[in-house]
């Protein structure tokens, strides 16, 4: 392991290459954000079917948003455990600073919210590049370690949760699901576990075929990713990772909760826990920016289960929603001039 992470911690080049003719990527690109719109207009469908605007605007007009600043402060924590959790990501002797690990996942989220697909992911790794000259590669893979930590993390709370929830059909079944997917991830992170690099050199070596990437990039890209996952494949990492991913999603949970005492409702925790694991899970879908309509149609999925009024349930995620993304973009605008803006030019610049 030590000899891969030889150079990793700064490249004079780029180490992720173009993987597409311009053309095919503008097409590709293209054909994501029309696709991403497509599913967020589908599911703002879904959300407002049948709906009583009378009552969902007599709810957004009595809420109590005072609430939303403690709900605020309890999401900005939960902020502050993710970044702490992405830099155990890293192998210790390339772990950069948190502040900077802070910011680049403040500029990720706020490009998140104002561009389709979900390009935050990509930008904040270019973040941390320019800030700290992180191997991009290497902060990829802890990227792609977090997404699946988190998806881990909300299906296991999910599936503790289930015999506290409402006895309806659909809970049971997701929660077999919940169990099923648990069981796939673990075993992928085993395959890892035994056969190291080898997995993902298979997996990429197809696009040692397409202009521009030669096998040897795809091997160092390859060798990237391992030393990035490497908090999944090793249990010294993998313990203190855990720990914080259930204390964030936990805390970004209560902030949730709190945010029921805005629109007067009187739910439980378990309530909250189930609109946190729908929404998350039902973000990972494509879709325009902010998941506008696809984070809606989970909460009142969600709150239906808990005999919660569609229109209620509705203003409840309209607020939540605000709260999720309107903070977090001018917060963004603030960093943009210093960091952000420099992310998204050497984006630009390599994509052209």
């Amino acid at each position: 392991m030590a000899e891969r992470m030889v150079g990793l911690r700064a490249t004079p080049k780029p180490p992720l290459e173009r993987i597409a003719p311009p053309l095919t990527a503008r097409v590709i690109k293209a054909t994501a954000v029309l696709a991403g719109f497509v599913v967020s207009i589908f599911f703002t469908y879904l959300a407002v079917r049948g709906l009583d605007w009378a009552q969902f605007r007599s709810t957004i007009a009595h809420s109590n948003l005072w609430w939303l600043v403690p709900a605020f402060v309890v999401l900005m924590a939960g902020m502050t455990l993710r970044a702490v959790r992405w830099r155990l990501l890293f192998p210790p002797e390339l772990r950069p600073p948190l502040p900077a690990v802070f910011r680049a996942l403040l500029i990720g989220q706020f490009f998140n919210n104002v561009l389709p697909g979900r390009p935050g992911e990509a930008l904040r790794v270019v973040t941390l590049y320019q800030e700290t000259k992180t191997s991009r590669t290497v902060a990829l893979g802890t990227a792609v370690s977090e997404r699946l930590y988190d998806v881990i993390v909300l299906l296991v709370v999910f599936f503790v949760a289930v015999p506290w929830l409402p006895h309806v059909d659909w809970v049971r079944r997701a929660g077999i699901l919940a169990g099923l997917l648990c069981a796939g991830l673990g075993a992928l992170l085993a395959v890892l576990a035994i056969w190291d690099v080898k997995p993902i050199l298979w997996a990429l070596r197809p696009f040692s075929r397409l202009p521009g990437l030669a096998p040897e990039n795809v091997e160092r890209i390859a060798t990237g990713l391992v030393v990035g996952l490497a908090a999944m494949r090793r249990a010294r990492m993998a313990l203190p990772a855990l720990v914080v991913s259930f204390a964030a999603i936990l805390v970004i949970t209560l902030s949730y909760w709190l945010v029921t005492f805005a629109v007067g409702f009187h739910l439980s925790f378990g309530a909250a826990v189930l609109v946190m694991v729908a929404t998350n899970l039902a973000m990972v879908i494509p879709s325009s920016p902010a998941a506008i309509g696809v984070f809606e149609a989970a909460t009142v999925v969600a709150l239906r289960t808990f005999g919660v009024p569609h229109a209620d349930a509705l203003g409840y995620g309209v607020i939540l929603h605000a709260l999720n993304s309107i903070p977090f973009i001018a917060i963004g605008l603030a960093l943009l001039p210093r960091h952000g803006l420099k992310a998204l030019r050497k984006t630009q610049a390599e994509a052209v």
